[in-house]
């Protein structure tokens, strides 16, 4: 028996493709969102921008001290602004926010985590 949640893999693992409602990583695929964290990739219950909230990222918030300073926020297939109030919260742990459009997200995560960066997405399936 493991204390492992449904839907997570532990370890830093480049985002290999993107779409069709889902992503691809480390041999597997995943239908639905995702967050890629320090920690490992996590099924991430968000289908829409406007669920994403500081409930939505409390994964996020918990890995933040020292671990993430920069988010990549995949907000679908178009660009779509934060809540205010989640980048002011973010700011206060160091952590820059940065929403884009998914597959931008993705490219970039791979290349921050690449340079090892402490970088983390949450990204909503296209």
């Amino acid at each position: 028996m493991t204390d492992r949640p449904a839907g997570y893999l532990p370890g830093r693992h480049p985002i290999d493709a993107y779409g069709e409602g889902g992503f691809k990583f480390a041999g597997m695929s995943h239908r639905g969102s995702l967050l890629a964290l320090p920690s490992g990739l996590y099924a991430w219950d968000v289908t829409a921008p406007a669920d994403i909230d500081e409930a939505s990222l409390a994964r996020v918030l918990a890995e933040a001290p020292d671990r993430i300073e920069h988010l990549l926020v995949g907000t679908g297939l178009d660009l779509a602004p934060l809540k205010p109030a989640l980048v002011q919260r973010l700011r206060t742990l160091k952590i820059v926010a940065e929403p884009m459009a998914t597959g931008a997200a993705a490219r970039t995560y791979n290349i921050l985590m690449g340079e090892g960066r402490r970088v983390a997405a949450a990204l909503i399936a296209v």
